[in-house]
């Protein structure tokens, strides 16, 4: 029986390995860092599954492909489907209805209506609720697929590749960069805080003119801000203008965060190619699947699905890159 091995286990690798095993599969995983952790790219995402707020400025295929992640995702881990509500300040209500203008599938509502989801948002007018989007824990999710496979049967090898191994699947992201010459690295930067004065249920993005903010709730009155996509390959520490633009922009979002305990900093690097689409291509023994930019938890399942269908049935999906496979 064929045995198609994983190179990395970040989101994508996992998410992978997971649709293989689905399909009765035999997989092995190897990724010298070990189980997932902060090490990963994926370990600093936010995890929403937004595909309507993400097409806000994005193509196309991120919100069709972006609209099965839900289903996918919630036979593997928690989602919460409680979906997404975009404000933005009286002065800033111009962005708000461009932001309309360019996706769909939500709900105008007025300041009582907001008051109503979220009863610690009281200073804002009008929003939009998407409804049917969704948000996942990224940490328990890579956690939940990481047992999941090891309950499965799937060997994680805690060491480097064999350099001649067939029936490869490389997932390991920036690091494929000397094969994959168009792809690049794209800094994101995340804070995790604690406010328990503050209660919110579901992601919140506020339109901010100077950094649109998103904040995601995670339990206990713990939240992850993030929003900064900066063209940039260092990733070893953040900005001093990104850190005071996020905490404004959450002050702005309610002053509470102003007394908020800054418990972690995140920043990564996360790979895109130059449409900020993934890609799968096929070059000798080996499959590349990469280029998931800031859409990991929303488009990892559609990868997953392409790499599998490439891989046990030969079927060319879109994101098979044709043209360098």
């Amino acid at each position: 029986m064929t045995v198609w091995s994983v190179i990395g286990a970040g989101v994508a690798g996992l998410a992978v390995a997971s649709e293989l095993v689905s399909r009765e599969a035999k997989v092995q995983i190897f990724d010298p860092s070990g189980p997932p952790g902060p090490h990963g790219c994926s370990w600093w995402a936010g995890g929403m599954l937004a595909p309507w707020c993400e097409f806000e400025n994005a193509e196309e295929p991120v919100l069709r492909l972006g609209k099965a992640a839900f289903e996918w995702w919630s036979t593997r881990t928690r989602v919460e489907q409680s979906g997404t509500l975009v404000i933005a300040n009286p002065r800033d209500l111009p962005d708000l209805r461009r932001f309309a203008r360019r996706t769909g599938g939500y709900t105008e509502i007025s300041q009582a209506e907001i008051a109503n989801l979220e009863p610690d948002l009281t200073s804002f007018t009008k929003g939009l609720h998407f409804t049917d989007e969704a948000h996942l824990n990224p940490r328990q999710a890579l956690r939940d697929l990481h047992r999941q496979l090891q309950d499965q049967g799937v060997v994680f090898h805690r060491k480097l590749a064999p350099t001649q191994l067939e029936n490869a699947i490389d997932c390991r992201g920036l690091h494929t960069r000397e094969v994959l010459h168009d792809l690049r690295g794209v800094k994101g930067e995340m804070l995790v805080i604690r406010c328990p004065d503050v209660t919110l249920t579901r992601p919140v993005r506020l339109l901010h003119p100077r950094m649109p903010l998103y904040i995601v709730p995670r339990g206990d009155g713990v939240y992850m801000l993030g929003a900064t996509m900066i063209e940039s390959e260092d990733s070893s520490r953040i900005t001093a203008r990104s850190m005071l633009e996020l905490l404004s922009a959450a002050y702005a979002l309610n002053p509470a965060f102003g007394e908020a305990e800054v418990l972690e900093i995140g920043v990564d690097l996360r790979p895109a190619f130059p449409d900020n689409l993934p890609r799968i291509r096929r070059l000798g023994h080996t499959i590349y699947a990469n280029g998931l930019y800031r859409h990991g938890y929303l488009l990892a399942p559609a990868l997953a699905q392409g790499v599998a269908d490439l891989a046990l049935d030969n079927k060319h999906s879109e994101m098979v890159d044709e043209d360098r496979a």
